[in-house]
């Protein structure tokens, strides 16, 4: 059986797609996973090293990119159209799945009218417009959250959770990692799988002198490509030890190392976050379109297992104060993670593939579904 993924961009829409390929793959490793995107997003880089072959369409993206992106956008329609038939033609896909962003419409509405079973999984509490398009066309609607479910036919919709890579769902059965040094604390910060500018000006402006009084604290940055020189160089020239990284490939680890995490406010990031119960610093992108990540950080900091941190007010003493709020009170840190594991769901990605078996009338079903465990 062939599926086809359309999910590219960044890594909010790749990583929960390939924790569906994985679960498909571990119902039935004979299946075969294809990828659809565009040279334009990480799905090159990333799905290399997932080990996934990735097909390439022109789609190029409407929303966001001013009167003449639009333009070219919206005339790029019709050839990546076509070129989703012949994926679809060539490969005898018996299902085609859609995670929103650009790429995703054209595969769907070519599995429409090629008559190839499609769904689309929408992971944000507010659902793009490219999900919101083509929710019509498709049998079954997966969202994260329930204030996203008026956005769809309510007969199509099921709410799931986002899926989540197994290997967090592994680190989420274990006790949770803990410094080897009483008093040790340990931060990760990352703005997303492309960085962002102003969380990283605002850790090199406040981190250095936060780090001297503090010798126990350690950091882990994720700084995203373009800016890792900027960032690096600020640190050797604060004379700072902090472990930065353009991107950070083992990412289950690297939450699961955290005792607190300063990050954006993607449905990826906040799923990750709350299936590993860390406390959260969120810096919602306010360029996002519909302003999603607000209303994701707020379901977390609603909860109590997130301080929301407007961009507007981000500056680096802002940033160190914060930090130092949190996790100066060992008690804070305690229930702000128990409020964070309250929030997870871990049984989102093998719930998606037993509808999707049932839709295209395969109830392959062949391993312990991981939420048998009990966690």
């Amino acid at each position: 059986m062939t599926i086809v993924i359309a999910a590219g961009g960044t890594g909010g829409h790749l990583y929960p797609a390939v924790a569906l390929a994985r679960e498909f793959l571990r119902r039935d490793p004979a299946t075969r996973v294809l990828f659809v995107g565009t040279p334009r997003g990480l799905e090159s880089k990333v799905l290399a090293h997932e080990g996934f072959e990735l097909a390439l369409i022109d789609a190029k993206p409407v929303m966001g990119t001013g009167p003449v992106g639009m333009v070219k956008g919206l005339c790029a329609m019709p050839v990546s159209l076509w070129q989703c038939l012949k994926i679809l033609r060539q490969r005898r896909a018996r299902l085609v799945i859609g995670v929103g962003g650009y790429t995703s419409p054209m595969m769907v509405l070519a599995a429409a009218l090629a008559g190839v079973p499609r769904v689309i999984l929408e992971p944000n509490a507010n659902p793009g417009l490219a999900n919101k398009a083509v929710g019509p066309f498709v049998q079954r609607v997966f969202l994260a959250f329930e204030s996203a479910a008026g956005s769809f036919d309510r007969a199509r919709v099921r709410v799931v959770g986002t899926p989540i890579r197994r290997e967090f769902l592994e680190r989420a059965q274990r006790a949770p990692a803990t410094s080897g040094e009483p008093g040790r604390r340990h931060l990760l910060i990352f703005g997303g799988s492309q960085g962002a500018r102003a969380i990283n000006s605002a850790a090199i402006e406040g981190l250095p002198t936060l780090l001297k009084q503090r010798p126990h604290l350690t950091v882990t940055h994720q700084t995203g490509e373009p800016d890792y020189a900027r960032v690096t160089d600020a640190y050797r020239r604060a004379g700072v030890s902090v472990t930065a990284a353009p991107f950070l490939y083992d990412m289950p680890a690297a939450i699961d190392a955290a005792d607190l995490v300063v990050a954006r406010a993607g449905a990826m990031t906040v799923a990750e976050l709350t299936t590993c119960g860390k406390p959260a610093i969120l810096i919602p992108l306010p360029t996002a379109i519909y302003d999603h990540q607000t209303k994701n950080a707020k379901v977390m900091e609603a909860a109590g297992a997130a301080v929301v941190l407007p961009q507007a007010d981000l500056t680096g003493a802002a940033l160190a104060k914060t930090i130092t709020a949190i996790l100066d009170d060992p008690e804070r840190v305690r229930a702000m993670s128990a409020a964070s594991v309250t929030l997870r769901r871990i049984d989102a990605a093998e719930t998606i593939v037993r509808e999707c078996y049932a839709l295209i009338g395969d109830h392959h079903d062949v391993n312990q579904p991981l939420g048998a465990t009990g966690v």
